[in-house]
């Protein structure tokens, strides 16, 4: 029998592989990975740019700039080792305007802080040796920004969790989580037909990371509020003018980088995302609505004070996910080829955005340990390329918890 159950909610690329770690440090312990879904990265993991970011615009010394490093490393090196995709086409952040120009170079001070490998600053003139096609004033290159398929990397963490000897239960939906008498967690099933009992809970459940969170005794904040980010596809004959990735100089006020240019490993260039509010947890078309999560939302003062801060940059985002020429207004600046007629609409992510009662969006990932639980509350990008080394620090602590239990 093992000596131990470790039970991880959520099959995304987080919890597998936070479950993956675990399963390897901690032979014969048997792991167990619930989601409501009946496929592993049904959701932030399966709907990404692909991008494996650098680490060009975390605040130095927080735990996104630190597990970013790491991340990269690791997972450069798992998807060589399991030959899974990884292309490193580089990135350029592009100044467009001469305001512009001093937060770009702000954000080159911070890359070298983060010891970005390679990256550089470069003219108009060496925005174009890079990118052909592409417009500016001045830039940050970095050559090895890369771009992988999550999805893929998803599945072969699931698949080494179980060659481990671990347990994926897709369709498993948490209905309630108890701390019985005896000690350890009690996970169960919304139906209340399906039980398991852990030593220890990892709850990485992205866009219902606060629900769960809050069924295993955490409290209410921070909140989750949905984000849609909507893509538009560049049509086959302008793709090669793209030959890797274009960003903007992101806004400091907002944790979203801003519309861009990215080069998909099948070769395919997208546009986007935006960012507007999605009216479901799980709401990828404008016509998902759920009322329920509308009153929730509606109900939390942090929400009122996000909406008073940035409306006029929400009701602007709005209005390029009703209009292709308004969404591509903005993106154009980077790359004047391709227009509203080049590109047709494609798919969309929701990101799960925490949001605290001041009405602030929480930048920097957040880990909560409530005795035996241990909750990811706030895991936004770059928490795919970090997935690995997010993974060792979960496993540090629950690890080193089950030890001294």
């Amino acid at each position: 029998m093992p000596e131990e159950t470790i039970a991880v909610v959520g099959a995304g690329i987080v919890g597998l592989a936070t479950a993956r770690e675990i399963a390897a440090r901690r032979p014969g312990t048997r792991v167990v990975v619930l989601d409501k879904e009946r496929r592993v990265a049904a959701h932030q993991s399966g709907h990404n740019s692909g991008v494996v970011h650098a680490g060009i615009y975390y605040r130095p010394g927080s735990l996104k700039a630190t597990l970013c490093t790491r991340g990269v490393a690791l997972l450069r090196e798992y998807c060589q080792d399991r030959r899974l995709p990884y292309q490193e086409c580089g990135k350029l952040v592009v100044a467009v305007t001469p305001e512009e120009v001093p937060r770009l170079e702000a954000l080159y001070a911070n890359a070298l802080e983060n010891r970005v490998p390679g990256v550089r600053q470069v003219t108009g003139e060496g925005i174009r040796e890079i990118e052909p096609h592409a417009a500016g004033l001045a830039a940050v290159h970095s050559p090895h920004t890369a771009i992988t398929d999550y999805t893929a990397v998803a599945r072969s963490f699931a698949a080494d969790v179980e060659a481990a000897g671990g347990e994926i239960r897709p369709g498993f939906p948490v209905g309630r989580i108890r701390r019985p008498a005896q000690g350890g967690v009690e996970v169960i099933s919304r139906d209340g037909k399906s039980l398991v009992h852990a030593d220890r809970l990892v709850i990485c459940a992205g866009l219902q990371s606060d629900r769960v969170a809050r069924l295993a005794g955490a409290g209410a904040d921070p909140r989750i509020v949905p984000f849609r980010g909507e893509y538009m596809s560049v049509r086959p004959q302008k793709a090669g003018m793209v030959r890797g990735l274009l960003y903007p100089v992101p806004d400091p006020r907002y944790p979203f980088l801003g519309v861009h240019f990215t080069r998909r490993v099948d070769g395919t260039v997208e546009v986007g995302p935006n960012a507007v509010l999605a009216f479901s947890r799980e709401g990828y078309r404008l016509t998902d609505v759920d009322p329920r999560e509308l009153a929730r939302v509606a109900a939390f003062p942090g929400a009122w004070r996000l909406a008073r801060r940035h409306w006029r940059t929400g009701a602007r985002e709005l209005r390029g996910s009703l209009s292709v020429r308004a969404y591509m207004k903005g993106a154009a600046a980077y790359v004047p080829g391709i227009g509203p007629a080049d590109v047709v609409r494609a798919g969309a992510g929701v990101r799960a955005q925490a949001l605290a009662r001041d009405g602030s969006l929480l930048d920097d990932f957040v880990v909560q340990h409530l005795g035996p639980v241990t909750a990811v509350r706030n895991a936004p990008s770059p928490a795919a390329t970090s997935s690995m080394a997010i993974a060792e620090h979960i496993a540090d602590a629950v690890l080193d918890r089950t030890a001294s239990a």
